[in-house]
């Protein structure tokens, strides 16, 4: 889990990152690919999100979740039935503002800095537990489109996600509790069992044979 500090105090740095690695999710990395625009008055907080990869085969849902999102089969990897997989989708505001609370509390039990009373966060720490909660809600919904889109993640280092937007700017400005676009790529694979069964209903459906019948 990346953590970013914005003084140069490695006291803070080593606090947060004990803190907040106790709470992270290891299915991401991150890149630094776009810029965000000025707060929205609407409630999704919008990022100049990076451009759509070319090709690729549109995915279609297996479920009734992630309402507006996309998922693109962008081709095979190196083992055999790995895939590259690029998502678009948004994480839910309420769910990012629910992972802030809850690392709050769990930082200011921890907190003991000189000039501040224990169990208060100092308020240069602050954006880096709204980070924290931004970065963990995209990474739960990445994990929520596994489920949506019949896949399946692969482990270790190999499932790792990348996020194409910089989670550093997407904090510039957000408003805790508004929705975050983002998009995201990782490898994965089909899960057998929900696209056999889906094969095996098309090829059912292919067979059937429409008969008229004629009145004599």
């Amino acid at each position: 889990v990346v953590v970013y500090v914005s003084r140069g105090d490695e006291a803070v740095r080593g606090w947060l990152l004990v803190v907040l690695a106790a709470q992270a999710t290891a299915f991401t990395t991150f890149s630094s690919q776009s810029t965000i625009i000025p707060s929205s008055p609407t409630s999704l907080y919008a990022a100049e999100l990076t451009p759509e990869p070319e090709g690729g085969e549109e995915l279609t849902k297996v479920t009734s979740s992630m309402e507006g999102s996309r998922m693109k089969n962008m081709g095979a990897g190196d083992d055999e039935g790995v895939y590259k997989f690029w998502l678009s989708a948004t994480a839910d505001g309420a769910q990012i503002k629910k992972v802030r609370t809850t690392t709050e509390k769990e930082a200011s039990r921890k907190a003991n800095f000189p000039g501040f009373r224990k169990g208060q966060v100092p308020p240069y720490a602050q954006p880096q537990i709204t980070g924290f909660a931004v970065q963990e809600a995209i990474i739960k919904t990445c994990e929520q489109s596994l489920e949506a889109y019949g896949l399946e993640s692969l482990s270790g280092s190999a499932g790792e996600v990348t996020v194409n937007e910089d989670v550093k700017d997407i904090c510039k400005g957000y408003k805790v509790g508004t929705d975050v676009s983002f998009t995201a790529t990782y490898m994965g694979k089909f899960d057998a069992n929900i696209h056999t069964e889906s094969a095996t209903e098309e090829a059912e459906d292919d067979s059937v044979v429409d008969v008229e019948v004629v009145a004599e």
